[in-house]
């Protein structure tokens, strides 16, 4: 797309991948990629836990920030090409997409939960003042844009709401870049999709939302199939899961001793995957908690899930109600069972750091649009997409290899 491009856009280099083949980067980008704050990305894993059971699933947000960038920029040709947007606003999709993850900590979602317990910070409140308080302000600035306009496009709120959807709704450029990339380092046949064909049928409707030709219907629904199917063969995954549920635990149990919910950005930075397990596993008998845990999941001596159950709802629990949930369920467990409560570890899907299966209020505003017959229609009212908005639910409940055979019949208790 980009070699019969009309677009002015003055590349420096570019960098080989395996999702995209060759990624192209401008002087700004270049600036950016190269602070030590973005190259800190190189060492926060995409998938968190996942490569205890997918061995090759060793990417890093870093890269994933790159394809995604890549693809905002095709996208924004895509729009210059249509007459919706300047071609200066090209650079703007393409930086604030490089930036969109860069406000994440170490095992990206999980460490936001722990975020959660203390204070009213995500990894996009850590993004935006990541790129307005240090180096990278500075490099946007000198390039003649606004910080705040990258922060409001990086993180879903600019003014224009097609900019929005681009880089954060049900048919995001983010979603099409970690969807094959975490197919191919996983090495499942779940997340292709063809994202040349949906870009370039990238429209927008009379009501200013992100659109599609309904040319591309087929290639649509193929990337929800493929959304949903990576969420059951590697998100959902019981084992990958498991992984997971001992880092954030590990990581909670931790916090009091390493300050991990700090809201001080110098700390922040310091902290990756691996320092941060080595961090939570030198604390030794001053919290074994968090220390077994931590060597547990090194070692991978994971966590077996004693019980599993999932359920379909169309409305997702709040906060609170998750937090209820959970409670209630341990409550049982520990009346009926002879468990201390540390020996058990409830998982529901509904928790911050699960991928979402795709939402009604995505797919609200993905516009099915016909030209020439000059009708719009909501891709929600089309009977695949029926059948797949609402959540996928599951609860699980994990315990340590030595105690399951304590947890049988979890069933009748749970009910």
């Amino acid at each position: 797309m980009n070699e019969n491009s009309l677009v002015h856009i003055k590349y420096v280099g570019e960098i080989t991948d395996p999702i995209h083949r060759y990624i192209r980067f401008t002087e700004v980008e270049k600036k950016i990629i190269d602070t030590k704050i973005f190259q800190r990305l190189r060492r926060i894993r995409q998938l968190a836990g996942a490569h205890l059971v997918y061995p090759s699933a060793q990417h890093s947000r870093f890269e994933h920030s790159l394809g995604t960038m890549h693809l905002a920029g095709l996208a924004g040709e895509t729009m210059f090409s249509k007459n919706y947007i300047n071609e200066e606003d090209i650079q703007k999709l393409r930086l604030a997409a490089l930036l969109h993850d860069i406000g994440h900590g170490p095992f990206s979602h999980l460490f936001e939960e722990v975020l959660a317990n203390k204070t009213q910070l995500s990894h996009e409140e850590m993004g935006k003042m990541i790129i307005t308080k240090t180096e990278i302000s500075d490099i946007v600035k000198k390039f003649g844009y606004s910080t705040r306009d990258i922060c409001n496009l990086s993180f879903g709120n600019y003014k224009t709401k097609f900019f929005n959807e681009l880089l954060s709704g049900g048919l995001s450029v983010d979603i099409m870049d970690y969807l094959p990339r975490d197919s191919y380092f996983t090495g499942t046949e779940y997340g292709k999709l063809d994202y040349y064909r949906l870009i370039s049928s990238m429209e927008i409707s009379s009501k200013g939302h992100l659109s599609l030709n309904k040319s591309s219907i087929y290639s649509l629904e193929s990337m929800l199939i493929s959304r949903y199917e990576m969420f059951k063969a590697v998100y959902f995954h019981k084992t990958v899961r498991s992984a997971e549920v001992m880092l954030l635990n590990s990581m909670i149990f931790a916090d009091n001793d390493l300050n991990l919910s700090t809201a001080n950005l110098d700390e922040f930075l310091l902290f990756t995957d691996e320092t941060l397990i080595d961090k939570i596993c030198f604390l030794g008998d001053k919290n074994q908690l968090a220390s077994k845990l931590a060597h547990d999941y090194r070692n991978r001596k994971l966590l077996k899930c004693v019980y599993e159950k999932f359920f379909y709802n169309r409305k997702r629990f709040d906060k609170i109600t998750y937090k209820r949930r959970i409670k209630k369920i341990k409550s049982k467990v520990l009346q009926n069972t002879t468990i201390s409560e540390s020996d058990i570890y409830i998982d529901l899907s509904i928790a911050p750091s699960m991928p979402l299966t795709p939402k009604k209020d995505e797919l609200n505003f993905i516009i099915l649009i016909d030209k020439e017959q000059e009708y719009e229609t909501p891709i929600y009212n089309l009977p695949l997409f029926k059948a797949m908005t609402g959540f996928l639910d599951m609860v699980r409940i994990y315990s340590h290899v030595e105690i399951r055979d304590k947890l049988k019949n979890l069933d009748s208790i749970i009910q």
